[in-house]
Order: structure tokens, then C-alpha cells, then sequence
């Protein structure tokens, strides 16, 4: 969902249908540093600063997430 309608009354029946792995992603996609942590992630995997595994692995830990393989 594009995150200027966050606040209609469309998203929140979306968000209160979610589940709890649902819900969390939602509140990460809204926070202003994990979407700067991922940004410079991606900047730095495009750049060949870090391979892309690795940086995965890394915001995963700083972000407590789990990728499903």
C-alpha cells in the first residue's frame, strides 16, 4: 500500500486483517530508519561494497527479521 494513504480508513481495515508477521512488516516498511538502513544496504550491495548475502544476513540481525528461504 503507498504510504501516503497509511491513515485511510481502507488501509487500517487492510492492517487490522493482518497477521502478526504481516503487521510487522508493515510497521518496518513505515519506519523512517529501517528504510534508511535498507536504502544504504541496497546502495552498498549495487556498489559491490558487500556482497548481497551477506548484507541480507546483516540487516536481518540489526532488524530482527528472518527471510524464508
Amino acid at each position: 500500500m503507498p504510504t501516503n494513504f497509511w491513515k485511510s480508513p481502507d488501509s487500517i481495515k487492510q492492517l487490522n486483517d493482518l497477521d502478526h508477521s504481516g503487521f510487522a512488516l508493515e510497521f518496518l516498511r513505515r519506519n523512517p530508519e529501517y528504510r534508511q538502513d535498507y536504502r544504504e544496504t541496497r546502495r552498498r550491495i549495487e556498489r559491490g561494497a558487500v556482497d548481497e548475502a551477506t548484507a541480507l544476513s546483516s540487516i536481518a540481525r540489526r532488524w530482527g527479521l528472518q527471510f524464508r528461504s
